[in-house]
């Protein structure tokens, strides 16, 4: 671990999963509290939130964070994709915890700044995810897992360098999954599928009713994925040694970029 520690293109994958962290959760979230503000041209009408426009902001930015630093990080952006790929042995226990510090981190600054941009609005709640009426805890649980399971199944098989039938654009793939999760989740929960974007509202509202809804659905969510995948669908040939190895130094190649080959994926692949 000390040794990825040491490494520059370690550190400019944090920085970049913390800079597209920020700029993703203020487009997505911003989106989704522009209906709110008054419409000049029609204001006898009640504004009511497009749950297809919202679902689209968040997968559309998703895709277009994933093609800007996908290259330097992976563009993880959600801690439970972290925790995917991890169990996936794709990423070190090191690199996984300053992943989602990183990201965390993103997503509080950028909520905070979006707080300050939308000062006007009445009973802003930054998006915080909560539970709709006549949903339970278990039941808004239940959603959650499955809309982050799809999620990162879809990152797994899409980024999965074994396969050879791959055609298209990946960003765009998981960020169709990151809408579709939306357009399930967001009348049930409000559409957490991610802990850090949960968070960030969360603790600039200052309201943490039900949050543990939005770790632990998807977490389990996420861990399943890789599961699943790794050992049922998609098994991989690498023992125990292997994969200890890779938790705890990160993979052989991972780091081959010390130049300025920014060509080269350094994340998201099978060993």
């Amino acid at each position: 671990m000390a040794s990825e520690f040491k490494k520059k293109m370690f550190w400019r994958a944090i920085v970049a999963e913390f800079l597209a962290m920020s700029l993703f959760i203020f487009i997505s979230i911003g989106s989704a509290l522009g209906y709110n503000f008054p419409v000049v041209g029609n204001k006898t009408a009640t504004a009511t939130q497009d749950n297809v426009k919202v679902s689209l902001a968040f997968g559309i930015a998703i895709a277009t964070m994933a093609q800007s630093v996908g290259h330097i990080s992976g563009a993880h952006l959600n801690p439970a994709v972290t925790l995917g790929l991890l169990l996936s042995c794709q990423i070190s226990l090191l690199k996984a915890f300053m992943y989602i510090v990183a990201q965390c981190l993103g997503a509080v600054v950028a909520t905070a700044i979006l707080s300050g941009v939308t000062s006007s609005l009445p009973n802003n709640s930054l998006g915080l995810n909560a539970l709709a009426d006549g949903i339970n805890s278990g039941q808004g649980l239940g959603i959650e897992i499955i809309a982050t399971f799809q999620l990162v199944l879809c990152v797994l098989a899409t980024t999965d360098r074994r396969r050879n039938d791959l055609s298209g654009s990946a960003p765009l793939a998981i960020g169709l999954s990151v809408a579709l999760g939306h357009l399930l989740a967001i009348d049930y929960t409000g559409c957490g599928i991610n802990p850090a974007r949960s968070l960030g509202s969360a603790l600039v509202a200052r309201n943490f009713t039900n949050h543990w809804i939005f770790w632990v659905g998807p977490m389990l969510g996420g861990a399943s994925a890789a599961l699943i995948y790794d050992f049922i669908l998609a098994p991989r040939s690498s023992d125990l040694t292997d994969r200890m190895k890779v938790w705890t130094s990160g993979q052989v190649e991972e780091y081959d970029l010390d130049g300025d080959d920014i060509n080269t994926r350094v994340e998201m692949k099978p060993k």
